[in-house]
């Protein structure tokens, strides 16, 4: 295992890590699905959430991505999100706290995220942490979202960080699973509503950002 007081970089997730968000990604997907003829229930989505729809769509529909059934709900699903949910979102305890505490150790903060370009400002403003991040990658960005790897890869490159340079906070297992296929160790928060057996493969698991924030010192030390 990488000693972390080595490290040089930081992969941030934003939903479910820095902003509450999980639910409400599961509800505009239901939403989307039913508009269109789906009948997908909130307990298909939401152990989902934290891949992208590149993903979601295969699995909860059978729908491809670049079918026109798959882009119609793709669309759909964006739309009220970013109409319906992110206006009434709340940051996590803590996450920017924790930002302002990473940059204060001199490490270097990409957003690495599966979420779509046209939703990243609106959550980092929710978080509070536009003003601190150094790089935003998105899936808009990268060939395939989370749990494959390319957001992470193209995430490290901006920040010039090798894999054994960075770590990710991250709170789905797909965080974990894209960060492990990167080469990079992931410390997870429960906040995303994730159980302790989906992060048992992370180096550390903590309640939210502000129970990591208080134990920054001792972890980046390990």
């Amino acid at each position: 295992m990488k000693r972390l007081h080595q490290m040089a970089g930081v992969l941030l997730d934003v939903d479910g890590t820095l902003v509450d968000s999980n639910d409400a990604h599961a509800r505009a997907w239901v939403r989307a699905f039913r508009e269109h003829g789906y009948d997908v229930p909130f307990e298909r989505i939401r152990p989902l959430i934290g891949m992208g729809g590149d993903k979601i769509l295969p699995i909860a529909a059978n729908l491809e991505p670049g079918s026109i059934d798959g882009e119609l709900v793709a669309d759909q699903r964006r739309a009220s999100f970013l109409r319906d949910y992110l206006p009434v979102l709340r940051p996590q305890r803590g996450a920017r706290e924790l930002v302002l505490l990473l940059r204060e150790r001199g490490l270097r903060l990409a957003v690495a995220t599966s979420a779509k370009a046209e939703e990243i400002d609106g959550l980092l403003r929710v978080a509070r942490v536009d003003d601190l991040v150094d790089e935003v990658v998105t899936h808009s960005q990268a060939g395939a979202s989370k749990p494959e790897p390319d957001i992470l890869r193209l995430a490290l490159q901006r920040i010039r960080c090798t894999p054994a340079q960075a770590f990710m906070i991250g709170d789905t297992p797909y965080d974990i699973e894209a960060a492990g296929r990167s080469g990079i160790p992931t410390i997870a928060v429960r906040c995303g509503g994730f159980s302790n057996q989906d992060l048992a493969a992370a180096f550390a698991v903590y309640d939210d950002p502000e129970a990591l924030a208080g134990d920054l010192d001792r972890v980046l030390a390990a």
